[in-house]
């Protein structure tokens, strides 16, 4: 009987590690991904479609953009431009992004529940070659974290071919002493640098970009901008476009049952103080 239970024991090990062999080989299995994005109900000059493909089964990773504005017909060139758009927005583009990129997609890919609910108002859909063979057009249920990997990407894009510089954000504290510091989110290697007091260091990719999430949450009063970083107790911020603002006065909650100014003051805190 010690026998028999003992090759019982062997047979389920056996068995156990055959099926963990076999998960484990199922994953990271796609190499392509097509990404199928409209805006929907979103109005003109904001309206947009992309089409963003996604292929490392030759080990790097090639990327091909396609982005076109949409019904900008029924609008002027001064209403465009009061937006902050251009005449010529749209943008293509075939070429490569650094392969830091790879390992992110699959563990989204691989994390995602696919939905049969219709997204007429807008939306991303998901089409994937996993082990040679097209599985179709899937629609994640998890809408939200496709469409900001497909904008990261975009925006990796973007540093890669020079269009536009990493996002910088300048941060003030000022308590009993003066402590600045920002953070610069380099897109094109998916790294973000903290930097302090002369020295620098890379932080965490998703503690980073919930930060920077926070950060354009509330409204910014421009009429309270300061060209230059003020010495008074408080915290300030410059996203970049040379106006430092106060954050609880020209820096305010849209939602007053969401504190993200609170938030982001935290956040920064518990960078500074890490050093």
């Amino acid at each position: 009987m010690i026998g028999l239970q003992n090759n019982h024991l062997i047979d389920r090990k056996t068995i156990l590690l055959r099926k963990a062999y076999a998960m484990t080989s199922t994953k990271n299995t796609i190499n392509r991904l097509v990404l199928e994005y409209d805006s929907g109900i979103v109005p003109p000059p904001y309206s947009h479609v992309f089409r963003l493909e996604l292929d490392w089964s030759k080990g790097d990773l090639s990327v091909s953009l396609d982005l076109h504005y949409t019904e900008r017909e029924e609008l002027s060139e001064e209403e465009i431009f009061d937006e902050g758009f251009t005449l010529n927005d749209d943008y293509s583009y075939k070429g490569k992004l650094n392969s830091v990129w790879i390992k992110p997609l699959q563990q989204l890919f691989e994390k995602t529940k696919w939905t049969s609910k219709d997204i007429e108002d807008g939306g991303i859909t998901v089409a994937a070659l996993e082990k040679g063979k097209d599985e179709g057009v899937k629609i994640p249920a998890n809408q939200e974290e496709w469409q900001l990997m497909a904008q990261d990407l975009i925006q990796a894009i973007y540093e890669t071919v020079k269009k536009e510089a990493p996002l910088k954000i300048d941060y003030r504290q000022v308590t009993d002493q003066i402590a600045d510091c920002s953070l610069t989110v380099h897109f094109s290697v998916r790294e973000v640098i903290f930097e302090m007091s002369g020295s620098s260091r890379v932080i965490n990719w998703e503690y980073a970009i919930q930060l920077m999430k926070l950060v354009f949450t509330p409204d910014y009063h421009y009429e309270l901008a300061k060209e230059e970083a003020s010495n008074k107790r408080g915290a300030f911020i410059n996203c970049g476009d040379g106006y430092w603002h106060e954050l609880g006065k020209g820096v305010v909650n849209i939602d007053p049952s969401f504190d993200a100014v609170g938030k982001i003051k935290s956040g920064f805190s518990d960078l500074i103080a890490e050093g």
